[in-house]
C-alpha cells in the first residue's frame, strides 16, 4: 500500500526532523526526506503554491528525494474573485480566469510527471435563497468541468465534493450529485476524490460512497482521515470513526483501488508535531488493514453481511479489532 501526504504539512516543523547545525536546506528537501524517512512515497501539491518557475524540475526533484507526485489539486484563491465562484463566477472574464488556471495546472502537472489534477470547487454554490439561477450555475459548472477535462485527456481529472465551506452550499455537495455531473459530462478521465471527513459531513456512510462510486464512476483518489461529521475537521485516521475506515478500507480493495492512500489531516491547526502525527496515520491504517486480511481470511464476514445479520458481523468485526 501506498502512503501520500502534502509536502506542506512536513515543511511546517523543520526541525522536528533535521539535524541541528546542517547546512540549510530548501523545504523540498527537507519535507521529502522527512517524508521518505516515515514510510510516504508519494506527494500531493498544490498547483500554483508549491511547482514555482519550473515543474519539470520540481517533479525531479522530489523524484532525486524519493518520492513521486501522485498529483496536483486546485485551490482557487489566487484572485479575490473566486469568493463567489471560480468555474460558475457570474464575471465571465473570471470564469475564464479560473479555467485557464485549472488548463495551466494541468500543463504543470504534466511538466512535474503526474498525470492527475483533483479539482475541489469548494467556491462555486451560494449562500443566499434567491442570490443564484440554480440552472446557470450548474451548467456553467458543467461546462467548466468538460473544457478542462478535454484539454489533456491523458490527464485524470478527479472531483473532490464537499457539502460546504466556504459556501453555504456547495454545488457538488455529495457523491449521488457529483456522480450525476460525471454521468452528465460522460468522459473517461473523470472519476472522484472521496475525502473520508466530507463523506460524514455529508451525512453519508463511507463504504457505501465507494460502492456507489465504484458502480458509476472511479475512485481516482482517497483521502483519509476523521472528525465528528459536523466540519472538515482532519483529524487523525481513525480517531473517531474507526469501524467504518475498515469497511471503507475493505470495500475499496475488494473494488480494486490500488492508488495511494492520501493523509489529508490538519496536524498543523493545533500544534501536533507532522511528522509524529503522519507516522501515527501510516500505522495505523497498516493495522487496519492487516484487520481487513483477518477479515477476509475466511467466509464468515462476507456470509454474516449476505445475512444482513449485524449481530454477527458486529462480532467479527470486533474479534479481528480488538482480539476478542
Amino acid at each position: 500500500m501506498r502512503f501520500a501526504t502534502r509536502l506542506n504539512s512536513f515543511a511546517s516543523q523543520p526541525d522536528a526532523f533535521w539535524p541541528k547545525g546542517h547546512g540549510k536546506p530548501s523545504p523540498l528537501e527537507m519535507a521529502a526526506r522527512a517524508a521518505t524517512a516515515r514510510g510516504l512515497t508519494d506527494v500531493d501539491l498544490n498547483f500554483p503554491d508549491h511547482l514555482g518557475p519550473d515543474p519539470r524540475a520540481t517533479g525531479n526533484a522530489i523524484r532525486d528525494l524519493g518520492l513521486t507526485v501522485n498529483g496536483l489539486a486546485m485551490r482557487y484563491y489566487s484572485n479575490p474573485a473566486f469568493k463567489i465562484g471560480a468555474f460558475t463566477n457570474p464575471d465571465p472574464a473570471v470564469r475564464r480566469e479560473a479555467i485557464d488556471l485549472t488548463k495551466r495546472g494541468i500543463d504543470a502537472g504534466r511538466e512535474a510527471g503526474c498525470n492527475l489534477m483533483t479539482l475541489w470547487l469548494g467556491q462555486d454554490g451560494f449562500d443566499y435563497a434567491f442570490q443564484a439561477d440554480y440552472a446557470k450555475l450548474w451548467a456553467d459548472e458543467i461546462d467548466g468541468i468538460r473544457e478542462v477535462a478535454l484539454h489533456d485527456p491523458e490527464c485524470l481529472i478527479s472531483i473532490e465534493y464537499k457539502p460546504n465551506e466556504p459556501r453555504s452550499y456547495s454545488l457538488l455537495p455529495d457523491c449521488a450529485t457529483t456522480l450525476l455531473a460525471l454521468k452528465e459530462i460522460d468522459l473517461p478521465n473523470l472519476g472522484v476524490t472521496l475525502d473520508f471527513a466530507h463523506v460524514l459531513y455529508a451525512d453519508e456512510q463511507p463504504a457505501f460512497v465507494a460502492a456507489l462510486i465504484g458502480r458509476h464512476s472511479r475512485i481516482l483518489g482517497l483521502h483519509l482521515n476523521d472528525g465528528y461529521a459536523k466540519r472538515d475537521d482532519g483529524l487523525m485516521v481513525g480517531a473517531v470513526h474507526p469501524v467504518q475506515t475498515i469497511e471503507l478500507l475493505r470495500q475499496v480493495r475488494k473494488d480494486g483501488f490500488h492508488g495511494p492512500i492520501y493523509f489529508d489531516t490538519f496536524p498543523d491547526l493545533t500544534g501536533l508535531d507532522p511528522v509524529a502525527e503522519c507516522e501515527a496515520n501510516i500505522a495505523t491504517v497498516t493495522a487496519m488493514l492487516g484487520v481487513v486480511d483477518t477479515l477476509e481470511g475466511d467466509n464468515a464476514l462476507s456470509a454474516a453481511v449476505a445475512r444482513q445479520d449485524a449481530v454477527a458481523s458486529q462480532n467479527l468485526v470486533r474479534k479481528a479489532m480488538l482480539g476478542r
